[in-house]
């Protein structure tokens, strides 16, 4: 169920530097202060469906979002997963289009919503601020173009390699015997990042284990060799 916190202020948000809003005037930080709202969510929550229209845009103050599409057959196709700092919904509402994708709570969150009018006011004082955003929805594009290379050019195996690769260069915490994933992902979760089938994802997963290039902390996975699979995901189908 969704509860509503004491707000942070966005001049001391911590989460702030990580994100698009970095660099924005006290004066324009008050503003949107003023007008967001700061809402905790549990894992698990739905954050916005794809086909809905956006009213504004969320910014992730803690935790982690699932941004994702869902097939005919109702199997999910993981776009991204979002961390503190990043924007969501931006996209579609500059675009004035509606959602083209869901999201939903995979670690419990704190999110800030931002209406229409107090980010595109923003959007249009802050000259920086427009650049930036800009830039990141360039960013988006290229990576998508990226993604849809590999799944044209690359295995499932290289594909599942580098997902692991990304995962724990965004969420690794060193251990004594590897880099260990700090978010829980289901095999479907991850069989959705990678774009495969469950069954596909749990056998490569067996196969790394065996080859020592992962194991496993309860349903946490841990690198072990970080240069293994870089080469897997480069060289070998």
């Amino acid at each position: 169920m969704k509860s509503q916190p004491k707000s942070i202020a966005c001049e001391l948000c911590v989460s702030r530097k990580f994100s698009l809003f970095a660099g924005v005037s006290d004066q324009h930080l008050c503003h949107i202060t003023d007008n967001k709202n700061f809402i905790s969510h549990k894992k698990g929550q739905i954050l916005f469906y794809e086909g809905t229209k956006p009213m504004g845009i969320f910014c992730i103050n803690e935790g982690i979002v699932k941004v994702f599409k869902t097939a005919s057959n109702g199997k999910e196709q993981i776009i991204r997963l979002a961390q503190k700092g990043d924007f969501l919904g931006y996209t579609s509402l500059l675009g004035e289009e509606s959602y083209s994708s869901s999201a939903t709570i995979v670690e419990d969150a704190k999110i800030c919503f931002i209406p229409r009018e107090s980010f595109l006011k923003v959007l249009s004082d802050d000259t920086a601020f427009h650049q930036r955003v800009t830039k990141a929805i360039c960013n988006d594009l290229g990576i998508m173009e990226e993604k849809l290379t590999d799944a044209t050019q690359k295995s499932i195996r290289e594909r599942l390699a580098f997902t692991l690769l990304k995962l724990s260069e965004t969420y690794g915490i060193d251990g004594q015997e590897g880099q260990k994933i700090d978010i829980v992902l289901t095999r479907e979760e991850i069989a959705g990042l990678v774009g495969t089938a469950t069954e596909t994802v749990i056998r490569l997963l067996s196969e790394f284990k065996k080859d020592e290039l992962i194991d496993f902390e309860g349903k946490k996975i841990i690198v072990l060799d970080k240069k293994g699979l870089a080469r897997l995901s480069d060289f070998y189908g």
